[in-house]
């Protein structure tokens, strides 16, 4: 149930289902392989990302004096920001901005830089990782993490192989609509998490 949790939240945050347009327009210049290509390494970079953040994340929070109840407030913070952007129906602007954008348009491959980081694995998934290796820091805990988000990378490499077929039977409405539901699930867990980081900081308003 605690690594269900742990897949659904990040499923919720990475949303490879309303991103589905953003790959068939990022790669609509590509060849069906090309495409493919690109999927694959997409993802192979996601879930490279999140492991090397799920093992390293801890010790950089203590290079740098961050107590984790600090972290949660900031990555639940921002978590809900992006949700908040998700409930409108539209890819957070805290993922992307206009230079990326400029600076990808002029890019022959589009796997790593803007699709896998920050389209993906932005600070939200990097946030919510290093918040849950922090919290559940056994060996098990951590091999647990690593087949979770492998099953999450060959979820959305399987996505976006049927991206073409999904955007054409989903539409933009559908997309729509399961990017919102997405959204409010991803909030739901933003205010969790900083709920935490609250109780963490403030002990005593628990009573």
């Amino acid at each position: 149930m605690l690594y269900i949790k742990f897949f659904l939240g990040l499923l919720a945050i990475i949303n490879p289902v309303g991103l589905l347009p953003v790959f068939v327009s990022l790669t609509s210049h590509q060849t069906e392989a090309e495409r493919q290509h690109t999927n694959r390494v997409a993802n192979f970079a996601v879930v490279v990302i999140l492991l090397v953040t799920m093992i390293a994340g801890q010790h950089i929070l203590s290079m740098f004096s961050i107590s984790l109840s600090a972290f949660r407030i900031a990555g639940g913070s921002l978590i809900c920001i992006i949700a908040m952007s998700m409930l409108q129906g539209k890819i957070s602007e805290v993922k992307r901005n206009q230079e990326e954008d400029r600076e990808s348009s002029a890019m022959e491959s589009v796997a790593v830089v803007p699709l896998a980081l920050p389209l993906m694995a932005g600070p939200g998934a990097i946030s919510s990782v290093i918040v849950f290796a922090a919290e559940h820091n056994q060996m098990i805990n951590f091999i647990g993490m690593f087949l979770t988000i492998l099953t999450l990378g060959i979820v959305s490499w399987a996505l976006f192989r049927m991206a073409p077929v999904l955007f054409k039977f989903l539409g933009k409405t559908g997309i729509n609509v399961i990017t919102r539901l997405m959204g409010l699930l991803m909030l739901s867990l933003g205010i969790e998490v900083i709920s935490a980081g609250v109780k963490g900081l403030f002990p005593t308003l628990i009573g």
